[in-house]
């Protein structure tokens, strides 16, 4: 536990929160500042700063509390979906430094629903970059012996 981590602090009782679920490994509980009815926090009790940084068990248990707790908020709340998002680094608008899930309800009705998507989906890119990239990372993972996954060699993209 960091003594200076808000979410730290959370989980030691030492700041309130309205809790969710707790258990062992992980600790939810609501977001004070909502982008849905319903959107709460799930993170793992040990401290880890962020996706790069988290280790396999504490991600694992974190994640399956979420999917836990989002078969039940879809239903109690009547949501729509749910969206399960994480933030890694401040580039990528994470904003409390200890590993976190938000699990956001989502629903058709925007009183209670105010996310908006930050880019605009079907809206295909390029099929050279993508194909790049992707042939640049799958290099990578090859040369990355610690990775899980298996890289692909090919692209299977075509144009449209």
């Amino acid at each position: 536990m960091s003594s200076e981590c808000l979410f730290c602090n959370i989980v030691a009782g030492t700041i309130p929160s309205v809790v969710v679920a707790e258990d062992d490994d992980t600790y939810a509980f609501m977001d004070i500042d909502p982008g849905s009815d319903g959107h709460l926090l799930v993170v793992p009790r040990r401290h880890s700063t962020d996706l790069l940084d988290i280790s396999a068990d504490d991600l694992t248990a974190t994640t399956l509390a979420a999917q836990r707790i989002a078969k039940v908020a879809v239903t109690e709340f009547g949501a729509d979906g749910v969206n399960l998002l994480n933030c890694c680094g401040a580039g990528a608008w994470q904003t409390v430094f200890h590993f976190h899930l938000h699990l956001i309800p989502r629903y058709a009705d925007k009183t209670k629903d105010r996310l908006t998507l930050p880019f605009e989906p079907g809206t295909p890119a390029d099929t050279d970059t993508i194909t790049a990239l992707g042939r640049r990372l799958a290099a990578a993972l090859t040369k990355d012996r610690s990775a899980t996954t298996k890289p692909a060699a090919t692209s299977h993209l075509t144009e449209n």
